[in-house]
This record gives C-alpha cells, sequence and structure tokens, in this order.
C-alpha cells in the first residue's frame, strides 16, 4: 500500500508593507492647497494700514499667525480625515466621483498614507498649534480677553471638528466653518489693534460666510454618505428641497448683510457697491447648483466666490483711504 503525499501547506503571505509617507502625501493630508482661511490675514493688514501703518513687525506677527492657521488646519483636517476613513463616509463620498474631486487629497483612502502614520501627524500638528499660539498671544501687541479668549476656541473647536467631541458630527457644523472664518479675522485684528469696530465685524462675518457656503455645497453632494455615517448636517437630516431653501437662505442673508450695513450707518457707501460682483456670482452659483442641478460645479464656483469677496474687500481697503471724499 502507497502512502499517499500530501501537498505542504501554502505559506502565508506576508503582510501589506505600509506604504513609505512622503512630503507630498502629508502636504495633501494637511490641504496646504486650500487657502480660503489663510487669506482672512492680508485682509486683516489692509484693514490696520489706515490705523497702524506699514510695519515690519505687524507683517512678521501676522506670518506668525499665519504659520500657528496652518498647523490647526493641518491637526483638523488629520483627524477628519482619521474620522472619514474610519467611518467609510470619505470613500462614500469620494470614491464614487474620484476625478472631479480628487481621490489623491484623501491620502487615506487613497492608500498613500496609513491611519497611525496620519495620527501621528495630527498628534504632532495639535502641540505645534498649542506652541504657537501661545507664541502669538505672548508678541501681540495687545491682549484684549476676547481675543485670548477666541484665538483659544478656534484652536480647541477646530482639533475637535471631527474627533474627541466630533464637532461635525453634532449639528455643528455650519455654525462652525463661518466661525472660525471669522474668528481669525477679529482674533489677530484685535491682537494687532486692541478693539474691533462695526465695520470690522462685518467684513470678519462676510469673509466667515465665504467657507460656510460653499461647505453647504459640499455638504448637499455628500448627505447620503454623511448620513450614513451618522454626520449631522442640514442636507443629511432634512429633505432635498428644504436644504436648498435653508442655502437660498443664507446667501439671501449674505446679501442683507452686504447692503444693509450701509443703510444703518456700519458700513460705508461704497461696500455694497464693491461686492456687486459678488452678489452676481451667488445668484449664478444658486442657479448652477439647484436648477442645472450641477452641485460640484456651484461648490467650485462657491469657493471661487469666497476668493473673489476676499480680493474686492482687500483692493477697496486699501485704495479708500487715499482717494478723496472716500473715507470710511
Amino acid at each position: 500500500m502507497t502512502d499517499h503525499m500530501t501537498a505542504p501547506p501554502a505559506a502565508p503571505s506576508p503582510p501589506a508593507a505600509a506604504p513609505r509617507p512622503t512630503l507630498g502625501a502629508y502636504a495633501r493630508l494637511a490641504k496646504l492647497d486650500i487657502v480660503d482661511y489663510y487669506i482672512g490675514l492680508p485682509l486683516v493688514f489692509t484693514m490696520t494700514l489706515p490705523l497702524l501703518g506699514l510695519r515690519v513687525q505687524n507683517l512678521g506677527f501676522l506670518l506668525l499667525v499665519l504659520v500657528a492657521e496652518i498647523a490647526v488646519v493641518a491637526a483638523m483636517v488629520s483627524f477628519d480625515d482619521v474620522t472619514g476613513y474610519r467611518d467609510g463616509s470619505d470613500a462614500a463620498n469620494y470614491g464614487s466621483d474620484a476625478a472631479r474631486r480628487r481621490l489623491a487629497r484623501k491620502p487615506l483612502v487613497a492608500g498613500t498614507l496609513t491611519e497611525p502614520q496620519a495620527l501621528n501627524f495630527g498628534r504632532a500638528a495639535t502641540a505645534a498649534s498649542v506652541l504657537l499660539w501661545a507664541l502669538v498671544v505672548a508678541l501681540a501687541p495687545h491682549r484684549p480677553l476676547w481675543a485670548v479668549a477666541g484665538a483659544a476656541l478656534c484652536l480647541v473647536a477646530s482639533v475637535q471638528y471631527s474627533w474627541g467631541l466630533k464637532i461635525s458630527y453634532r449639528g455643528f457644523q455650519e455654525l462652525f466653518l463661518i466661525g472660525l472664518g471669522v474668528g481669525w479675522v477679529l482674533v489677530p485684528y484685535g491682537l494687532l489693534v486692541g478693539q474691533v469696530d462695526g465695520f470690522v465685524v462685518v467684513q470678519a462675518l462676510i469673509f466667515g460666510g465665504g467657507p460656510m457656503i460653499f461647505g453647504l455645497y459640499s455638504n448637499t453632494n455628500d448627505a447620503d454618505g454623511d448620513r450614513a455615517a451618522g454626520r449631522i448636517t442640514v442636507a443629511a437630516q432634512v429633505s432635498s428641497r428644504t436644504n436648498t431653501a435653508f442655502i437660498v437662505a443664507l446667501t439671501a442673508a449674505e446679501t442683507l448683510l452686504v447692503t444693509g450695513s450701509h443703510l444703518v450707518g456700519v458700513a460705508p457707501w461704497w461696500f455694497p457697491v464693491v461686492l456687486l460682483p459678488v452678489i452676481a456670482l451667488r445668484v449664478a452659483q444658486l442657479f448652477i447648483g439647484f436648477v442645472r442641478g450641477d452641485i460640484l460645479r456651484a461648490r467650485r464656483m462657491a469657493i471661487h466666490t469666497h476668493r473673489v469677496t476676499v480680493v474686492l474687500l482687500i483692493g477697496a481697503n486699501l485704495l479708500v483711504p487715499f482717494l478723496p471724499g472716500m473715507s470710511v
């Protein structure tokens, strides 16, 4: 009787090697190409020029604030990517339309970074944020309590956006998006000048409204994925028609702020005139998004509209003080 030879068991396949992290992958994780909160600092600089003049130390201070803001955003979006990777919302929201939304911007979903690598980067960015903002406050020409508290609130809320308290999952995402923009205008302005007036607050609100509005278009596109992941946004919680009405109402509120602030004497007469192109662009993006149904194109247009708004305000703040009869 012959013995039957059995084949040796197959060797287990080696585990896939972790991707070697690159500077490009970390830059995409930190979303360094998204400048829409950082461009508030040139706006702050032009608003302070009539009061403080052109001082090298103020420019250096704002550059330090810029580095501190970059660190905060790097921490925020790193933790956001980890959370979105874990709950599957990033795969759902980006995987079906990778060409239009650039899947490479999500390194975890794209496989260019691992979860531990992203977590370590987020923790390092958080530590850097605390140190940098402490340095900003220590070197500030003025330290009004509200500005110091505002800086701390922006830092803590950003890190907790999708991590820890998970603010963006609890129904506060839209409020956060406008609040961070407003804070990152008022805080550096207050640290430089020591106080704010009504027109500064109006410009801060207009600036903060930009990221919120293009965030609303993103949420509209991502409603199904966010709903499945338990992320509470207006778009994920209400009907399509109600969500459209909500975005139209907030767009109208921005226009009302632009025109009404002049009518009540807070903003100068040139303010609504300068922002007329912004009002036209807002109407166009509503048409593209909700009449033509191209939400992602409307989102891109809303991003450009925010940047146009900042450029117009910077130009007006630079030119107006030097034109006869055009003072604020």
